[in-house]
């Protein structure tokens, strides 16, 4: 059987890039005075505007599901994906980046244990070996060792681990749901559902209520179009190419991303370390690429068998 098809680690890896920058970006809304709430409630209702508006007038078809398919959207997008979306960015605006990236992560570790336990895929030796190699990097790369965690708000610790749990979570079952259906559709009614939760919870477009400077509105589209719909797009093709745990591992290039940005942006000196933790996680993907196993199909394939 052939490797992994090369688009969907591609594809992982630039949705990776794209996240890279939207934290930090984040950041500085909330430094300037920004809700982490108001600001994923804005993000997730103008991602869902803008793709139901694309789809609609592109590719009318792919907006067309079953009344049984509600309730998976709905778990899908107005639970996991809506908690996701907060929990981090309620993390990020109590503890620093590096430490909530870092919490994050121990998704792979979440999603591969599901995978192995309750979906049948198999525990081979190069999928250890790149799950040792990328969570290590991603140690180095944003300093844990330095990161004091027992001593940090412990909200925010909370917040940065319900944000890996849902991360998992958001990650298996949009791979379940699109055994039935195409990435964008799974998007499309998942920001649907989640910008419909947040705007329940929370006072309907709250972002209209106050005033923000251009510079703040163009950081806020960025994050809604770069930080959001391109590279959850990007991420949800990854899964539905090479399945959820090879994705969620090359997703921990997020955090190689950001640091090589700082550099070569920002002139931030890279320690050895952290390039060794770089080269660990690059070498993960690479050991997953090359991987040759007869694992249950990806939900392409299942789609494909159930139209022939």
């Amino acid at each position: 059987m052939s490797p992994p098809p090369l688009k969907g680690y591609l594809c992982v890896m630039a949705a990776a890039l794209l996240w890279a920058t939207s934290g930090t970006v984040g950041k500085a809304l909330f430094n300037a005075g920004m809700s982490p709430f108001i600001l994923v409630q804005t993000r997730v209702t103008l991602a869902a505007l803008i793709l139901f508006t694309t789809l609609a007038l592109a590719r009318p078809a792919l907006l067309r599901i079953k009344a049984p398919d509600l309730g998976p959207f709905l778990l899908f997008g107005g639970v996991f994906m809506a908690l996701m979306q907060l929990s981090y960015f309620l993390a990020i605006s109590k503890i620093q980046v590096a430490a909530a990236i870092l919490v994050q992560y121990l998704a792979p570790v979440i999603v591969a244990g599901f995978s192995i336990a309750f979906w049948h895929e198999r525990l081979t030796s190069r999928k250890v070996i790149a799950l040792f190699l990328s969570m290590g990097g991603c140690y180095l790369v944003v300093g844990g060792y330095n990161l004091e965690l027992l001593e940090m708000n412990k909200v925010g610790i909370s917040w940065a681990l319900l944000s890996a749990l849902t991360f998992a979570s958001t990650t298996l079952l949009g791979e379940k749901v699109m055994h039935r259906h195409n990435p964008w559709t799974t998007l499309a009614y998942g920001f649907l559902f989640a910008a419909l939760a947040l705007n329940a919870v929370y006072s309907p477009f709250s972002v209209l209520s106050r005033s923000y400077t251009p510079h703040q509105w163009a950081s806020i589209l960025y994050i809604v179009i770069f930080g959001t719909l391109l590279p959850f797009g990007l991420y949800f093709a990854g899964v539905n190419s090479i399945r959820s745990t090879r994705t969620i591992i090359t997703a921990t290039l997020e955090p190689i991303s950001a640091s090589f940005m700082a550099f070569f942006a920002l002139g931030e000196v890279l320690s050895p370390l952290q390039i060794a933790g770089g080269i660990s996680v690059i070498a993960a993907i690479v050991v997953l690429q090359r991987e040759r196993e007869h694992d249950p199909l990806s939900p392409q394939l299942i789609r494909a068998q159930k139209k022939g």
